[in-house]
């Protein structure tokens, strides 16, 4: 019996701007389909640049959102109960590696490691996956990419990828954008001036000199899109800012002065008095 992979594919380009060639890199790399790993901050962009390569390359793309309870079962698939007594079933892993897509583990040192070293046959000449539970190899379909990506800067050492994992992967670096493109993106998705969006990176900007001080991560672009929809809805920049920021970033009282001072730095109540923020796409 066939099957189709087409409810995975990404319909609709998802905006995104580049940074630097990571676009040229990631279309080269899946010529040759190398396994690629993503590497920067929490909400720098990193989901949505495979989103979007997915739609750019017309390949279906399986996302798994890693974390430490995640088993192998979870990720090759497993014997269940049906109808017709008992069946195996796929997982979206073994999916992907079957029919031909783009198979994005997300946070991947979140899982468990003795669940990440199945993927290890995937990453090298073989291109195999061994479904050990049915005696089962699958080759994999000439499509098939594994994609991973990972934060290094704000795992515990007991969670870094090891080294027999990462030598396995060619590697894209992410960044926050530059100042004037994190404006625009800001601007984009929140639906917000470009005046205000400048503000909000402004503070996200300074945030992030607070890294390994008292913050675990700055500030990140998906907190500022955050920040900036609640303003484009009619809520106080002071308000949007402590809502999607300062209370999710910290509970120290004292970085979170410090966090409503960067705030208070950037936005007065003239912005919104003049009309900015209220529903302007940019």
């Amino acid at each position: 019996m066939s099957f189709s992979l087409d409810s995975y594919l990404v319909r609709e380009e998802p905006f995104y701007r580049p940074a630097r060639n990571e676009i040229s890199l990631y279309e080269h790399a899946y010529v040759h389909r190398l396994p690629l790993v993503l590497k920067g901050p929490t909400g720098c962009g990193k989901t949505r640049f495979i989103e979007y390569m997915a739609w750019r390359l017309n390949k279906p793309l399986i996302t798994i959102a890693c974390n430490e309870d995640m088993t192998a079962s979870d990720l090759v698939g497993r014997y269940l109960l049906d109808a017709s007594g008992t069946a195996w079933h796929d997982g979206p892993l073994t999916l992907a590696v079957r029919h031909g897509a783009i198979c994005y583990l997300d946070e991947v040192v979140e899982a468990r490691q003795d669940t990440t070293v199945i993927i290890h046959p995937l990453t090298d000449s073989r291109r195999i996956l061994p479904l050990d539970k049915k005696g089962e190899v699958v080759h994999a379909h000439p499509d098939f990419q594994l994609v991973v990506s990972y934060n290094p800067g704000y795992q515990s050492r007991s969670k870094d990828m090891k080294a027999s994992t990462r030598q396995r992967f060619a590697a894209l670096e992410f960044h926050y954008p530059e100042a004037a493109v994190e404006a625009q993106i800001v601007a984009r998705e929140a639906g917000v001036c470009l005046e205000t969006a400048v503000c909000l990176v402004g503070v996200a900007s300074r945030s992030r000199t607070l890294k390994n001080q008292g913050l675990d991560e700055g500030i990140s672009t998906r907190m500022l899109i955050y920040a900036g929809m609640l303003i484009a809805s009619g809520i106080s920049p002071a308000d949007s800012c402590a809502m999607t920021m300062t209370h999710a970033l910290t509970d120290d009282p004292q970085m979170a002065l410090a966090l409503h001072g960067f705030i208070a730095a950037y936005f007065d109540d003239s912005v919104v008095e003049q009309g900015c923020c209220v529903g302007v796409q940019a």
